[in-house]
């Protein structure tokens, strides 16, 4: 009675006595304390009189598909993602579909890192693929269509993601990039350099829900922290509102005339106009970079970068700290201006030179 293994296998077994007779049941895990947890649990329901064999079969062994099924359901109305996760689970059917649950291990998924790498994924872009695999296995647990132990074995580590990447524009860049965007273009990339709003952010902007120049504010309802921001107007962004045409019928601030919706690719004219202003290796969300480098590199405080932003944690608005070493050393050109005059109490002077006290020449 108690946990052995069976022949070469590293999967732990457990035998045990219920009203005269004897099981012989598999934990399904090779981590001997989590197999004791499991043998000790059924021991217990024996003793109170309340396991029965037929309780401890095994679950119907759905297969991948099932769970996308219903989870892509689960996701559509309850997630901002859905959009962007309906894409993923499409593609992680073609790889696992019909896959069974209780057929998942860390090799597989490993594997299918492996795949995604050689095919010119960034870490970045498998680490999202594998989160969305991992809270869809954790809804399965939930929905009795995955064994707890299952899941629990998959132990994939993340891989390490390069967030070096920091491409901003200077002063010169950012009006060379206005004047080369397309009529319908430039107010959103003047919008963009000056308020740090993500794409998505001000494509969605509607007048009566967003926007109020009287008080000199945009408000952000659904961002991507699921927390309401304020962000403030300037002077520029002001102009560049007040200039562009409104239409009764059309409740979005930037917006096709032809279709009377807002835009929602910008890919092909911003490419061209990165083109045409000289400017290489540039995407959309880099205007955001763009924002948050110069509000630093003019000696604004992280936090409220942070605040501007829109960051949940501190962390990400780190990235911008190391900015522009030149500002960082005028900080210490301005200290070394305002206590200059006190210094000279420290210094010992002979004939010859100034020398600090207690440092040989």
């Amino acid at each position: 009675m108690g946990l052995y293994r069976r022949n070469d296998s590293k999967t732990w077994w457990m035998s045990f006595t219920a009203d005269g007779k004897n099981y012989r049941r598999s934990t399904q895990t090779e981590d001997r304390d989590f197999a004791k947890r499991i043998l000790k649990s059924i021991e217990g329901k024996i003793a109170e009189g309340k396991w029965f064999p037929e309780a401890e079969e095994k679950p119907a062994d759905f297969k991948f598909r099932e769970l996308a099924e219903k989870y892509k359901v689960w996701v559509e109305g309850r997630q901002k993602s859905a959009g962007w996760k309906g894409y993923v689970i499409k593609q992680l059917l073609e790889v696992f579909g019909n896959i069974p649950l209780s057929q998942f291990n860390t090799q597989m998924l490993e594997q299918f890192q492996t795949r995604r790498l050689k095919k010119g994924n960034k870490p970045a872009t498998v680490n999202r693929l594998l989160a969305v695999i991992s809270h869809m296995f954790t809804k399965a647990v939930d929905w009795k269509m995955m064994q707890k132990h299952v899941a629990q074995d998959l132990n994939v580590k993340m891989l390490p993601e390069n967030n070096r990447r920091l491409r901003y524009l200077s002063k010169e860049e950012c009006l060379a990039l206005i004047e080369a965007s397309d009529h319908h273009l430039k107010p959103i990339v003047i919008t963009a350099l000056n308020t740090g709003m993500r794409r998505g952010e001000i494509l969605g902007l509607r007048w009566d829900r967003h926007i109020d120049l009287k008080h000199g504010f945009i408000l952000l309802d659904n961002t991507k922290n699921g927390e309401r921001r304020e962000v403030p107007i300037n002077q520029t962004v002001r102009t560049a509102l007040q200039g562009l045409t409104r239409r009764i019928d059309v409740p979005y601030v930037f917006y096709d005339p032809s279709t009377g919706k807002n835009y929602r690719d910008l890919k092909k004219s911003f490419s061209t106009a990165c083109r045409k202003a000289g400017i290489h290796d540039f995407h959309f969300h880099d205007l955001r970079h763009t924002f948050a480098s110069h509000l630093v590199m003019s000696g604004v405080d992280l936090p409220t970068v942070k605040d501007l932003l829109g960051h949940k944690d501190i962390k990400m608005t780190l990235r911008y700290a190391h900015l522009s070493p030149t500002h960082k050393a005028k900080a210490v050109e301005i200290l070394d201006g305002s206590l200059k005059g006190d210094f000279h109490v420290f210094f010992t002077v002979n004939e010859k030179e100034a020398t600090p006290v207690g440092v040989t020449p």
